[in-house]
């Protein structure tokens, strides 16, 4: 409180005091901001010479320019990695589809031919035979005579 006492608020003195520190609180200020500047440039530092395990692993090898210059190719990378997975599991999916259907075509050939087989066997002429032997009360009987050809004049 003993100093606020001292000052006096309208004295010449104290105003420019004032406007001394504001002065060099700015100059501060704008010295701050140019080494800011100064050192958070876009521009990388140019990549050594030398190539090593170090400056690959560390990263030093995607620069800032390297990667805004191929920003588009990386795009386009990326672009047919993603059809490439898409594609590839398109590709699984229809040979599941192929095998599911030839396991299913596989199975209707060995009907097929299990039906065929039946049926070949039921339609020879020896079981026709036995079958209408056992069947007395067919009108049905074996031929005594041997066939011949009626010709029709036209």
């Amino acid at each position: 409180m003993e100093d606020e006492k001292d000052i006096i608020p309208n004295d010449p003195a104290t105003e420019k005091a004032e406007e001394k520190e504001a002065q060099q609180k700015e100059a501060q200020l704008k010295e701050t901001l140019q080494k800011i500047k100064a050192t958070a440039s876009e521009e990388d530092p140019h990549p050594s010479s030398q190539l090593s395990l170090r400056t690959i692993l560390g990263g030093d090898l995607l620069t800032t320019q390297l990667v805004r210059s191929q920003l588009w190719l990386f795009v386009l990378i990326v672009v047919f990695a993603i059809i490439y997975v898409a594609v590839r599991y398109q590709c699984q999916q229809d040979m599941l589809t192929i095998d599911q259907l030839e396991n299913e075509l596989k199975g209707a050939k060995y009907k097929s031919l299990s039906s065929s087989s039946t049926l070949t066997e039921k339609c020879r002429e020896s079981h026709v035979l036995n079958i209408l032997k056992q069947n007395k009360d067919s009108l049905l009987h074996q031929a005594d005579q041997p066939p011949y050809i009626i010709e029709v004049p036209e």
